[in-house]
Order: C-alpha cells, then structure tokens, then sequence
C-alpha cells in the first residue's frame, strides 16, 4: 500500500516539477532555475544531515554520490531547455525512449540481444511516436528527432536513466533517507560550479524575482519526487518501477491541454499509451 502510494506521489510530482519547469523557462534560464532550485531543497535537507554520520562512507560511495549528482544536473538543465521550447505533450511521452536507449546500450557495449519481444515494443514505441510527433506543421519522419527540443529531452533521458543505476548503489550502500540528502547536496553543488564555469554576467537575471514562486514549487515537487522515487528503488528493481513511473505521461498530456491548450490530444493519448505499455513490457 505505502509502495503503491509513493507511486502515484512520484507520478504526479515529476509531471507538477515539468509543468513549472516550463513555465520558469520562459521568464529564466534553465541554469538559474536549477541552481535555485536546488538551493531550496539543500536547505530543507540541512537540519536533517546534522544527524548523520558522515565518516563512515567510503571514497566508492561518494563517487557514485558525484556522479549521481553531475548527471542529474546535466539532465535537468537539458530538460528545462527542451521543456522551454517544446510541448508537455511531446516531450513526456518521450520518457518512454528511455527503454530503447537501454536496449541499443546493452547491445553495442554489452553485446546483449535483447528477446523477440522487446523488438517488437520498440517498433511500438516508434509507432506510438508516429502519433504523439506528427502534427500538421511537421510530418513525423527521422528528421523530427533532430529538433532541438526531441535532442535535448533524449540527452536528458541518457542523464537520468544513468542516474538512476548510480541512486540504486547509493540507496544499498546508504538508505533511500541519506540517499535523498545527497542528491539535493550534490545536485546543488554541481549546479553551483556549471553555473560558475559559464560565467554569467551576474549571478541572477532581472526576472529572479518574479521565478522564485516557481522554483520553490519546483523544489518542493522535486524532493516529494526524488523521495517517493528513492523509497520505490529501495523496494521493487529499478526497471519495474521506472515502468510504472512512465504513467506520469498522462498527467502531463493534461496539464499541456490545460494551461497551454496544445493540440491533436486525442493522438497523442493513443501513442502515449501504445508508448507506455511498450516501455512497460521491456522494462519489467
């Protein structure tokens, strides 16, 4: 029950961040955004990190820790920036590319080939994509994932699903509690020093300000996601649950219809769904 609960508190805390994600991309940079972000869940995560021991971890785990954060970061920033110039409705549904990326990694480095059936759902995945892509401006064609905004969620889908494997180490050697305050830390952290090595022309824009609502919106959906994430890694295999987690699509082909009236929702439920269940069937 508790499982199932967390669930459906990721579901929709990841697709409410994506929704404001898009909406702080339009007044701020992405960088900012995540920088402030992050920021705010650090300093929730204070008080509690007092109480830790930190010492009693070894140099491997505070790798996994970096690296845990570092992608995590990078995948952020590249899915504010798509979410800035892309549609919720187009972009969620990608999540489930996530599948197939894993695939094609496990056969050019692992030299792994995948079943007969996970094929067949990646030319289902690519048919749902037919649906959720082609619109009356652009026909659905190998070009269509050239767009900046498909290039940048795919790059982010890489960042994450990575993670991920990093998070589930950092959870066995930890707990999913400790895991959380570490991914805030680090993820402000490496936030900070790609914000720094940029070298903006002052640390916050003019509209700092004016994002602040959204960024602590951001924040708070974020860590609700990252705990609820944490808690499901900790119980059920990590493809089961990211499986599960693609439902989140749903919510977030709402939220494009709602607050930016995007259109041709009636196709893009179809493939998101024939996406969904694929990615379903390959990833448990």
């Amino acid at each position: 029950m508790i499982t199932t609960l967390a669930v459906l508190t990721r579901i929709f805390s990841n697709s409410v961040a994506n929704l404001y994600q898009k909406k702080s991309g339009e007044i701020s940079s992405p960088l900012e955004t995540n920088l402030i972000s992050y920021l705010i869940m650090s300093l929730i995560c204070v008080l509690p990190a007092l109480f830790i021991d930190w010492s009693i971890y070894s140099i491997n785990f505070w790798i996994n820790v970096f690296f845990a954060g570092l992608l995590c970061t990078i995948g952020t920033i590249a899915l504010i920036e798509a979410l800035k110039i892309g549609e919720l409705s187009v972009l969620a549904p990608i999540n489930s590319y996530k599948s197939v990326i894993g695939l094609i990694s496990a056969i050019i480095v692992l030299h792994e080939f995948p079943p007969l059936k996970d094929f067949i759902c990646i030319v289902l995945i690519i048919i749902g994509s037919y649906f959720v892509l082609d619109n009356e401006k652009q026909k659905f064609s190998i070009q269509t994932f050239f767009r900046k905004d498909i290039r940048l969620r795919i790059f982010a889908l890489l960042c994450s699903g990575t993670e991920a494997a990093f998070l589930k180490k950092i959870i066995i050697m930890s707990s999913y509690k400790i895991s959380l305050i570490l991914w805030c830390f680090s993820g402000f952290l490496c936030s900070l020093l790609i914000f720094i090595i940029k070298k903006p022309s002052s640390l916050f824009s003019t509209n700092t300000n004016k994002n602040l609502n959204n960024c602590l919106i951001i924040g708070l959906m974020l860590l609700l996601m990252q705990l609820s994430t944490n808690f499901v890694f900790s119980k059920i295999e990590v493809g089961s649950a990211l499986a599960l987690f693609q439902l989140s699509s749903l919510v977030s082909l709402f939220f494009g219809y709602k607050y930016y009236h995007e259109k041709n929702m009636k196709k893009k439920i179809i493939g998101t769904l024939i996406m969904i269940g694929s990615a379903a069937i390959i990833l448990i």
